[in-house]
């Protein structure tokens, strides 16, 4: 089946900052629709989007990503077979030219790589979940659900980017959600009880307003027991530190708790973290560029909870493999975007795989209404999917798939579980 029409235009992403969308239209009039959604928190060595620079929405237009689909990609596209996503990716890096897609952009390159896979899969007339899954059996994912936002997605109230639960007693995707949709209205609840309430952060967790780190995590316990649930059996504490937003070269500093630490020190405090409370997942606990101090953290700890590269791992086969020799990180976060396209993002799945590390599928800060990422976690059987909170509609638009999906005559075969956590959540 041949592309027939590859149109692109801007659209606007959760935060109202411009984005690209790029429609794919196949020649028996079936389509696909991809969609670049973007970060706030990114690792330096991440697909580059390409941003217009000048006045305009303080310089995050994109027209010169459109142009570049327009008049380049486009023209090289039609008249391809939509089903050879590969070659298809090829092209698109061949065409950029550039390490970093940072001449046509990494947001032109996986909002037209995703547009190609949706066309492929509508041809198909498939669910795009079962068109990746090619057959073979998979389950749907373990959700890791934002409760407090924190970082660069709430103007730096804590210095932890994202406190996060996991359903680590749940027997269903359905199930998940129930035992999170409860946490969330109950930490909300407290927050209310104590004059804390200030709204809700960029991914719809709650805007944080403690005095102290630590405090965003007692308060979370407090919300899993208000909820009736009991912490670290049925509802479990995942964390994003983010540390490459406050730390370079070794050195952190922690503003909330007026502190500066060296990479041992801060490895000393979330392991103190860890044995305090029900903590089974921490996202780039040091900084993309301590090596060092991540290889000694995955060895300190990875043999009893998962510690996930994002940052430091950018969605890259290589980089993957690389610090799998290493023994840094035992999970990777896969991010479509950082990695340009759909094949890349495969491959350094694939890697993770071949590596013996947890994969997660993860949204970004700034989203849309797609929801192409609970297909990708689903059809790949990536184990774990990260969206945001439990609220605003581009992140319910993500879990809401997931439960359709489910609940089909033609579901996946189950539902991952808390096996699939690397570390702690095997045992």
């Amino acid at each position: 089946m041949k592309i027939k029409q590859i149109q692109a235009r801007r659209i606007w992403d959760s935060r109202g900052r411009p984005t690209v969308e790029v429609e794919v239209v196949n020649d028996d009039g079936t389509l696909g629709i991809g969609i670049a959604p973007a970060g706030a928190s990114m690792g330096t060595r991440e697909a580059v989007e390409l941003r217009d620079g000048g006045a305009r929405f303080k310089g995050l237009d994109v027209q010169a990503a459109l142009r570049g689909i327009e008049r380049e990609i486009a023209p090289v596209l039609i008249g391809r077979d939509v089903t050879q996503q590969a070659s298809i990716d090829a092209a698109l890096i061949a065409l950029d030219g550039t390490p970093n897609k940072a001449r046509l952009g990494g947001n032109a390159a996986i909002a037209t790589s995703l547009a190609v896979l949706h066309a492929a899969a509508a041809h198909a007339r498939l669910p795009l979940w079962r068109y990746l899954a090619q057959g073979r059996p998979v389950q749907l994912p373990l959700p890791q659900i934002q409760i407090f936002g924190g970082g660069a997605h709430a103007g730096r109230r804590v210095d932890v980017q994202d406190f996060m639960v996991i359903a680590t007693g749940a027997t269903s995707f359905t199930d998940a959600l129930e035992m999170t949709a409860e946490v969330y209205r109950s930490a909300g609840e407290i927050m209310a009880a104590r004059g804390q309430l200030a709204g809700v952060a960029d991914e719809g967790g709650w805007w944080p307003s403690f005095s102290r780190n630590e405090e965003a995590l007692d308060t979370l316990v407090a919300a899993i027991e208000r909820a009736g649930l009991v912490p670290g059996e049925d509802v479990s504490i995942a964390l994003d530190i983010a540390s490459s937003e406050f730390g370079h070269a070794g050195r952190y500093k922690l503003a909330l708790d007026n502190a500066e630490l060296d990479s041992d020190a801060l490895c000393e405090k979330l392991v103190r973290w860890t044995e305090k409370y029900p903590i089974v997942s921490i996202e780039d606990p040091l900084a993309e560029d301590d090596e060092a101090g991540l290889v000694a953290f995955t060895r300190a700890v990875g043999h009893r909870l998962q510690v996930v590269g994002d940052d430091y791992l950018v969605t890259s086969a290589e980089r993957v493999r690389a610090a799998a020799a290493l023994g840094a990180c035992n999970c990777v976060l896969i991010k479509p975007n950082q990695a340009g396209t759909v094949t890349e993002t495969h491959a350094a799945l694939e890697a993770a795989r071949a590596a013996g590390y947890a994969t997660i599928v993860s949204a970004r800060s700034g989203e849309t209404e797609d929801v192409a990422i609970v297909h990708l976690a689903t059809g790949w059987n990536a184990g774990q999917l990260k969206v945001g909170s439990f609220a605003r509609s581009e992140r319910m638009a993500k879990w809401n798939e997931a439960v359709r999906i489910e609940t089909r005559p033609d579901a996946p075969s189950g539902f991952a579980g808390k096996a699939v956590l690397a570390g702690r959540g095997k045992e």
